[in-house]
């Protein structure tokens, strides 16, 4: 029955992803002309002659691209902070609270203002994607030190571990502004757009490395809603009922980090979308997270879709940094979150 009601809800979730995904693709400043952009993309997937090279450009590579990357890093941000809460049974654990962003953003900066320092020793293959390497290695760290000051004896201290996302946090930003201080103006300019967060550089090379992390990942996570149900009774409990705990602790830090390490490398530093979809979600299905887990794959998709062509909009034709609205949306029920806990502890 459980499967089933999955399935109806999925299949809901799917076409709301897709309608958006059809309106956004005839949101734009560019003038197609007497065609409208649906009739110059089903031109140009039948290979129709008649369409110019900066129609093809700017359907194609513009803003197909760019659909087709905001739906995947949405729906590995809301992914990863879903699973980040199911471990710590905690909804305020995400990506950016516990230093996951601030480090991948950390690394990332370091790559662009000092790479050319050090990139003529590393080898080609690392070289060639040296930021979104940091990136990733930047959100690995975090995430390791953030778990071993917030574990002992095989328990994570919740507290503990909010701290030392803060403080993880605070030391990234803080040396992240010393890199902005000293960048050159290209380096700036860069600096501002992981700070800022944007998809403005979408490419389809980028879209297929992050479908290859988002399979890799999902193959692994998606399936284990039921153990991360397990994780809420306790640890002892879950192990009790045959769950590996440690294991499904690592394979959660491990891909975690590389889910959001990937999207910062590529988009830079979006907010809050780990905490406002499983929320949201948790409201319909409590913390049910055969439910919550991997409808949040398609809910982060059309959040982040969604935030996307409002920004891009709402200032043309220049565009307004996505990591803005998403925040400017994530305040507020941050602050709702913890008016609850408050209300609960009373």
């Amino acid at each position: 029955m459980k499967s089933k009601s999955l399935t109806f809800y999925a299949i809901i979730g799917l076409f709301l992803l897709m309608l958006m995904m059809v309106l956004s693709m005839n949101i734009g400043v560019f003038d197609f002309g007497r065609s409208s952009s649906y009739e110059v993309f089903w031109k140009f997937i039948t290979g129709d002659s008649s369409i110019s090279l900066s129609e093809k450009y700017i359907i194609w590579d513009v803003r197909t691209s760019r659909i087709v990357m905001a739906v995947l890093v949405g729906s590995m941000l809301a992914v990863s902070g879903t699973t980040l809460q199911g471990m710590f049974k905690n909804p305020l654990a995400t990506g950016e609270a516990i230093g996951l962003t601030s480090g991948a953003t950390l690394l990332a900066a370091i790559a662009i203002v000092l790479g050319h320092t050090f990139e003529a020793y590393l080898p080609e293959i690392v070289r060639n994607s040296l930021v979104g390497v940091s990136a990733f290695v930047g959100a690995l760290l975090a995430m390791i030190i953030v778990y071993r000051i917030s574990t002992s004896g095989g328990k994570t201290n919740v507290v503990m571990m909010l701290l030392s996302g803060v403080a993880i946090t605070s030391i990234g930003f803080s040396i992240t502004g010393f890199l902005i201080y000293i960048s050159k103006d290209e380096q700036l300019r860069d600096l501002t757009f992981w700070n800022l967060g944007s998809l403005a550089g979408a490419t389809w090379t980028k879209n297929i490395i992050l479908t290859i992390v988002l399979i890799l990942s999902y193959l692994i996570i998606l399936p284990k809603g039921k153990a991360l149900n397990a994780m809420m009774l306790g640890e002892k409990d879950a192990q009790h009922l045959g769950i590996n705990v440690e294991t499904l602790k690592k394979q959660i830090v491990v891909l975690t980090a590389l889910m959001v390490g990937t999207c910062v490398a590529f988009s830079g530093t979006i907010g809050f979308v780990g905490l406002i979809v499983p929320y949201i979600l948790r409201l319909l299905f409590r913390s049910d997270y055969h439910f919550i887990l991997p409808l949040s794959a398609i809910c982060g998709s059309i959040l982040l879709l969604f935030a996307d062509t409002i920004s891009r909009t709402i200032v043309a034709p220049s565009e307004l940094p996505i990591g803005i609205l998403t925040s400017l949306i994530g305040g507020p029920i941050f602050i709702a979150i913890l008016i609850k806990f408050k209300n609960t502890l009373r």
